[in-house]
């Protein structure tokens, strides 16, 4: 039997903004963009990116992990979040040990580095299925990384 469709992305989606929001609350950047460049703080930059996938590795390599990047010149730490592992069953999310996302992203912060948090749904890096949960292709009429209806019905 096809697992109900509740409005579960879209409850994840919101818990991640939130957690994104109240982390960068207390943050004193101001960013903008005068059309040449990124301003931080009333700075052009130009922010170098490399990408971290937190759940590759456990929690207590993340430190380790973003210091080299710093120690290699990073400005800012790339991650996906990963929708199959935060929501291995239809409406059960996970967020702990290498998937706490706000602890990966407190750390980055703590080390003076920017996330740049790459929600998806889609995650283009080589990770099973896309990211999608293996639970979605059993959703009746679902048609992946389409105008479909189904989809969009358990994304919205």
């Amino acid at each position: 039997m096809a697992p109900a469709a509740p409005a579960g992305v879209a409850a994840a989606a919101v818990a991640v903004a939130v957690a994104v929001a109240v982390l960068f609350a207390a943050a004193s950047a101001s960013v903008t963009y005068d059309r040449k460049a990124v301003v931080v703080n009333g700075q052009r930059r130009i922010l170098l990116s490399g990408s971290i996938h937190y759940p590759r590795s456990v929690p207590e390599m993340w430190p380790d992990l973003i210091q080299k990047a710093k120690d290699g010149g990073l400005d800012v730490v790339q991650t996906y979040v990963f929708w199959n592992g935060h929501e291995p069953s239809p409406g059960q999310y996970y967020f702990e040990g290498r998937y706490d996302l706000v602890r990966f992203i407190k750390l980055v912060k703590q080390a003076g580095l920017y996330v740049h948090l790459r929600i998806g749904p889609y995650v283009c890096a080589e990770w099973n299925f896309g990211g999608f949960p293996v639970w979605l292709k059993y959703v009746p009429g679902i048609s992946f990384r389409t105008d479909n209806e189904p989809f969009k019905a358990r994304n919205s």
